[in-house]
């Protein structure tokens, strides 16, 4: 298996789909990783194959429990006042390595692990279905004694044990469920999941801006679909991060949207924003936070 691996992804569902084979998850509000023990340390990948192991080097650290040639699949989330926070898994994610050791020692991570891609008995489990991949993790977490931060999601195959997660846990952090196919396989870059969150919203990609750098007015976003449009006004605490962002960004240069409208074009990396599904008539968006 070679790095860096393309992850499985889900698509948005409007309802809690139910089948005889599906298995349930919560979805938990944070950061995509997936855990590389390697033979000599632990690496962090971010769902677009970036390297971000300083910016969770206490995961990092945790993952030296595990045996080398283990490969996880998780969410790196952080709580804070006992709820899971999206702000502060997103400070990490864009911290320096210097801030974000600050940022560990006042609010750990935890890992959130809802797949194995490679175990060091087996190797690549990929085609394994979900069923087994689900049963070898478990193992795996067992036989090494790995407790918190890492930890294994929790799972069922009862509708109403899930939508009651969806329900209860919303107070906790939790942003929504994922119904995953117990014979299906791990297919990286394919959506083969279904996710129902409590807002109907979608994960765009950053790719520019309108305005002054240093106060954004609107963002350009590449959709799910492969369209590109803007946003609405962006709010002030919003532009403010963006700014920061965009201060670290090379030169922009002039783009339009799908639509036709320009933009500044950058190159921000894996930056994703979520959106409210659906659009005006003019296709244009509305940003409800950074992801």
């Amino acid at each position: 298996m070679d790095w860096p691996v393309p992850v499985a992804l889900a698509r948005a569902v409007p309802t809690l789909p139910v089948g005889a084979d599906l298995h349930y998850e919560p979805k938990f509000d944070g950061h995509r990783l997936v855990l590389w023990r390697t033979e000599e340390t632990v690496r962090m990948q971010t769902r677009s194959g970036r390297d971000v192991t300083a910016q969770w080097m206490d995961l990092a650290l945790a993952g030296m429990r595990l045996p080398a040639g283990v490969v996880l699949d998780g969410e790196g989330v952080v709580q804070v006042n006992g709820r899971m926070e999206f702000a502060a898994v997103q400070s990490r994610a864009n911290s320096t390595p210097a801030r974000a050791r600050l940022l560990a020692e006042r609010h750990p991570a935890a890992y959130a692990v809802f797949d194995v891609l490679r175990h060091p008995a087996h190797g690549d489990v990929r085609g394994w279905s979900y069923v087994r991949r689900r049963a070898l993790l478990e193992r795996l977490l067992e036989e090494q004694g790995v407790g918190p931060p890492i930890q294994a999601v929790p799972t069922t195959t009862d509708p109403e044990v899930a939508w009651v997660w969806y329900e209860v846990l919303r107070t906790q952090g939790i942003e929504g469920l994922v119904a995953k196919g117990g014979a299906t396989t791990y297919r990286g870059g394919a959506r083969q999941w279904m996710k129902v969150r409590h807002a109907e919203t979608v994960d765009a990609v950053v790719v520019g801006y309108t305005g002054p750098a240093a106060r954004p007015r609107h963002l350009a976003v590449r959709l799910p679909d492969g369209r590109t449009a803007l946003s609405q006004t962006l709010r002030a605490p919003l532009a403010a991060r963006v700014a920061q962002l965009l201060a670290a960004a090379g030169p922009a240069r002039r783009a339009r949207t799908s639509g036709g409208d320009m933009y500044n074009a950058v190159a921000l990396g894996d930056v994703l924003v979520e959106v409210l599904a659906g659009t005006t008539r003019h296709a244009v968006w509305t940003v409800t936070r950074m992801r």
